[in-house]
């Protein structure tokens, strides 16, 4: 019986030290932390959503199953630190005081939620009782308070993922960014699109490594997707800076670095390998052919190019390989949606172009909604 109490008070000790240390890297520390059994169990809870979508072959299917793993994922974590906490303190009780095991679990769940039904007079048992009864509304709170910042940070990522339809269609792509600024000779304007998104990739480096779970939560439309956002203005700042170096080139230098520094993070946060000093001359994923459909697509709108594809092809590749394998890995394990130049996908055959929409203009011919559709 001796020995069978102090394995459970080492036991219990270690689970309530190992969950307070997991409570604390998650929602307390502003350090880019995250503890194993976070990480397992956004795993666990995300798994069974995968399984199902991946039945389904419509992307917009799979979008909506997988939408509902991240906010599940936070319930399942709250319960289970409640859970851990209440085997932790359960076996601490009992190894202190003279009483079962099943009375110590009832004590500890009395204690930790705060319910106060169950309790022994015993004066060793006084200070694991009153622990546990803070620690329940300590860790409950803690979460009330971490949901508001987690909304918040999502709110502002989203924003400007949404605004970015109209510049980029949906699903974003970078060569459509510069065609459609291009094709209402509002070139000037795409500085100012850098410098924001150059901000906008801070911002989600900052809030999405102390909050992991961000990477996961998904945008309100299948087709619109914020790391497909930051991989399509990128794709158009290196563009810009191969095809047509005479623009200016100080903001479109600062979004694509901003943008791989944060795409580095994330992959730190999620456990991603990736080249920390790729060479200019490193084989990418992306085809000279895509290249070309892209350029294409410049042609069209009118994007002004002073090097021939061939001679902008090694530019664009250098600038590329600096964040390519990083957005690709992203964009597999989040199931973002397959745009163009986003790297493969589960069960998806071909990427989503993006949408150009059609009216009915005056005198019964159809044509493009607008220049900037």
């Amino acid at each position: 019986m001796i020995v069978l109490q102090v394995l459970a008070f080492f036991a219990g000790l270690f689970v309530v030290i190992g969950t307070t240390s997991s409570v604390l890297r998650n929602l307390v520390v502003p350090r880019r932390l995250r503890s194993r059994l976070t990480r397992r169990i956004s795993r666990f809870v995300a798994l069974p959503f995968r399984l199902v979508a991946d039945r389904s072959r419509v992307y917009a299917t799979r979008d909506r199953i997988l939408a509902w793993a991240a906010p599940l994922t936070i319930i399942v974590i709250l319960v289970s630190w409640l859970v851990l906490y209440l085997i932790g303190y359960g076996l601490l009780i009992y190894a202190i005081g003279d009483i079962g095991i099943t009375v110590a679990f009832r004590e500890a769940g009395s204690s930790v939620l705060t319910l106060g039904f169950a309790s022994t007079d015993r004066t060793r048992l006084t200070v694991v009782d009153f622990a546990a009864a803070m620690t329940g509304p300590i860790v409950i709170g803690l979460q009330i308070g971490y949901l508001p910042a987690l909304y918040a940070a999502y709110n502002r990522r989203e924003a400007e993922v949404t605004l970015l339809d109209s510049r980029a269609g949906e699903p974003n792509w970078g060569p459509e960014i510069l065609a459609r600024h291009a094709s209402v000779s509002s070139l000037d304007n795409l500085a100012e699109l850098f410098r924001g998104w150059e901000r906008w990739a801070a911002d989600v480096s900052e809030s999405h490594s102390n909050y992991a779970v961000l990477i996961f939560f998904r945008s309100q439309e299948p087709t619109r997707n914020w790391l497909v956002g930051l991989l399509s203005v990128m794709d158009a700042a290196a563009l810009q800076l191969s095809l047509n170096p005479a623009l200016r080139q100080g903001e479109a230098r600062m979004a694509i670095r901003m943008g791989f520094v944060c795409l580095r993070a994330l992959a730190k946060t999620t456990g991603l390998p990736y080249d920390e000093d790729p060479s200019p001359d490193d084989a990418i994923e992306l085809t000279y052919a895509e290249f070309l459909q892209g350029v294409a697509r410049l042609e069209r709108g009118g994007f002004p190019m002073e090097r021939t594809p061939e001679e902008a092809w090694p530019h664009f590749r250098g600038w590329r390989v600096n964040y390519e394998a990083i957005s690709y890995q992203l964009a597999s394990m989040i199931d973002a949606v397959p745009a163009l130049w986003s790297g493969p996908r589960r069960g998806v055959a071909a990427p989503i172009e993006p949408f150009t929409p059609v009216n009915r203009q005056p005198g019964g011919t159809s044509g493009p909604l607008s220049k900037w559709s």
